[in-house]
């Protein structure tokens, strides 16, 4: 089992359900090799979150809640701060950027878990990626 799957994002037991993104390739100036600060590389990034469900204790259909987007954590919006956070300049390290990026998710207080997973997909020529996984809580 991987680790991605051990912990259950989405949980009625914590009213919690399972935001995410996947597979999001972007180009990020990202390295500490001088020729990492010459040219952009594409970097994946895979974002999990648990968000506070305010549907879960509820017993009927009628009782969910209205279709309102006000009333969810939006993908929309963390995909776009997601690409401002990569696009915003240069970065060292992997570890930095996945930082950022769950501190940005978490900014939102319906967030209760994040994880991101950051992968640079051309470093070698013999692996399909070389990255990080973090994970961050609020509270």
């Amino acid at each position: 089992m991987r680790a991605m799957d051990q912990l259950r994002y989405a949980d009625a037991t914590r009213a919690t359900r399972h935001m995410f993104i996947r597979d999001l390739v972007l180009a990020a100036s990202i390295g500490v090799y001088p020729h990492e600060h010459e040219a952009r590389q594409r970097v994946r990034i895979n974002i999990d979150l648990a968000v506070a469900d305010d549907g879960a204790q509820k017993t009927s259909r009628a009782a969910v809640g209205a279709d309102d987007l006000a009333r969810v954590v939006s993908y929309e919006t963390i995909a776009h701060r997601v690409r401002e956070i990569v696009g915003a300049g240069h970065v060292q390290l992997v570890e930095t950027l996945a930082e950022r990026l769950c501190e940005a998710c978490l900014d939102d207080p319906r967030v209760q878990a994040v994880r991101v997973r950051m992968e640079k997909l051309d470093v070698f020529a013999d692996a399909a990626s070389a990255g990080v996984e973090v994970e961050r809580r609020n509270g």
